[in-house]
């Protein structure tokens, strides 16, 4: 009886271990309408939506900064699609109210935000952060407040430090030859995820997913346009995620 037990044990722990690098895949795959922000992704967390993997790493980044001193908040984390094009269209007109031309609008707006459908916000991997407990500044996410006598540089020191060990990565460095989004101090992604999440968005027709979208400025969004903001906005970035 006993051996019989052992040996149908044993049996179930070989199948188990065999099927768990196929469980921990599916876990880390993703739909291609949450990779363009339309999907209806589980999320976790108050005042901010991650995955879970993610909100976990991150509660438990935030626990340790906490034995510091730093008390890390969150400025923005889960985007869907509408979100993001909300974010868009006020640019755009704003822009437009400038006297842009499309062309230097569209330019303008994607020195710092996405085109919709294009957001590594939309994956709920990624995270703009900043400290909660100094005096804050008029504006959070500027490149001075996390450098030199900064109000979050204090954050920034222990991020660079620290974030790896729970598996954020700043995603747009400020490595001098890198091209697309401009260098932002506040942008930390969970890599575990992204990192999978990424070659999967890589293996979308992005062109022509934007063209059954009606975003202001979408004349412009051609193919040869998206081609070079693919290479050079979505694509150059912190290498670790490549």
């Amino acid at each position: 009886m006993n051996k019989y037990f052992l040996i149908k044990l044993t049996t179930l722990i070989v199948i188990a271990l065999s099927i768990l690098p196929q469980l921990t895949f599916a876990q880390n795959t993703i739909s291609a309408e949450e990779l363009i922000g339309k999907g209806n992704p589980q999320l976790f967390g108050e005042g901010y939506k991650l995955r879970e993997e993610a909100y976990i790493a991150f509660k438990k980044m935030q626990a340790e900064a906490l034995k510091s001193n730093i008390k890390i908040g969150v400025v923005s984390s889960y985007r869907n699609f509408a979100h993001q094009k909300r974010i868009w269209e006020r640019k755009f007109k704003s822009n437009q109210t400038k006297g842009l031309s499309p062309t230097i609008n569209i330019d303008k707006i994607i020195e710092y935000s996405t085109i919709p459908g294009t957001s590594r916000h939309h994956w709920a991997t990624d995270i703009d952060i900043y400290q909660t407990n100094v005096k804050q500044p008029r504006g959070l996410l500027l490149e001075s407040n996390f450098h030199n006598n900064g109000a979050f540089c204090k954050l920034k020191e222990w991020m660079d430090i620290h974030a790896k060990d729970y598996g954020f990565y700043l995603v747009y460095t400020d490595l001098p030859n890198r091209k697309g989004f401009k260098y932002e101090p506040w942008h930390y992604s969970y890599k575990p995820l992204s990192s999978q999440y990424l070659k999967a968005y890589k293996q979308l027709d992005i062109a022509k997913i934007l063209k059954t979208d009606k975003l202001l400025g979408s004349k412009n969004l051609t193919k040869v346009f998206i081609t070079k903001y693919s290479v050079e906005n979505i694509l150059d970035i912190n290498p670790e995620f490549l």
